[in-house]
């Protein structure tokens, strides 16, 4: 039988680690939600810079007719005529107007936190005649499922947008809950390279950091994204390195033309420099079947 000095004991127990965990909770909200304000300020006073140097279509990796590499994005993603995606990081809307033109019959929510790109992602949406089409909104994609009905999208896609993210596992999460049982998500980021020699990882840790400071950045680990994605229940289907034939590859040039010019992560010398990330492509499948009844139906229930 529990005595009255047990009974106070777990119930000054039991109040404390609930305040600790209130405070904790309020710590981490705090902090994703100056991330969104840091990301929000920096393409609000950047895009203009970014539209100077790489168009439309504010991607690092990608060949030098853009066209191309939209062209296999769409292909990669799996994304056929008459479904509905959602653009996570749309920028200006540069790819979600290509998609809309090469898919008619489909229809693409696109969402942005920045102002600005929203402001120009709807002119350019109006000047191409695909109001039809997309629907472009600020808002904040680590909301998408307060944002966006629940499970109503054949593919969720973020095109280098995914490491702006400062809470990928509510990130993904919230991926999930606007799938359709059968839709996909698609990710195409830059992830921190690992090597073996520890002097090397240690220049490759410093730059991330760095790129991360310049552009307010949270450079994903890729152990960490299988990790969420595999715990929450989605199939893997693929990832990969994107694959770009050498002659079409832009060579990342634009972007150190972007950096020099507007003095933005700027490399200073390129004596010794360590390459310091990895682009990956990964495509993941939120399961048609229950996780917890049909897992043996893994394979057969694969889209």
């Amino acid at each position: 039988m529990l005595t009255n000095l047990s009974i106070l004991i777990f119930s000054v127990l039991f109040s404390y680690l609930l305040f600790l965990w209130i405070t904790i909770k309020k710590r981490e909200d705090r902090h994703s939600d100056r991330n969104v304000k840091d990301v929000k300020l920096f393409y609000n006073q950047t895009t203009d810079k970014f539209l100077a140097v790489y168009g439309e279509i504010i991607q690092a990796f990608r060949t030098n007719d853009v066209e191309k590499y939209l062209h296999y994005t769409l292909k990669n993603m799996r994304a056929v005529d008459g479904m509905k995606l959602l653009d996570a990081g749309c920028g200006i809307a540069g790819p979600a107007s290509y998609f809309a033109k090469k898919l008619p019959n489909s229809s693409i929510d696109a969402c942005s936190v920045s102002e600005v790109q929203i402001e120009k992602a709807m002119k350019q949406v109006k000047d191409l005649n695909l109001e039809n089409q997309i629907s472009a909104r600020v808002g904040d994609y680590h909301l998408l499922n307060e944002i966006y009905p629940l499970e109503s999208y054949d593919r969720v896609y973020f095109l280098e947008s995914y490491g702006h993210s400062n809470d990928k596992r509510k990130l993904l999460h919230g991926v999930w809950d606007v799938l359709k049982p059968g839709g996909m998500v698609y990710i195409k980021d830059l992830f921190q390279r690992e090597v073996e020699n520890d002097w090397e990882q240690y220049y490759i840790d410093k730059i991330c950091e760095d790129i991360n400071e310049a552009y307010k950045y949270h450079i994903g680990s890729l152990y960490e994204t299988l990790s969420i994605l595999r715990k929450k229940g989605y199939i893997i289907h693929y990832i990969k390195i994107p694959e770009v034939a050498e002659e079409d590859f832009e060579h990342l040039s634009i972007s150190n033309d972007f950096q020099n010019l507007f003095n933005i992560g700027k490399i200073d010398s390129w004596e010794d420099y360590v390459f310091p990330i990895d682009f990956f492509e990964i495509l993941a499948e939120k399961p048609k079947f229950s996780n917890e009844i049909e897992r043996h139906l893994y394979f057969m229930n694969k889209s």
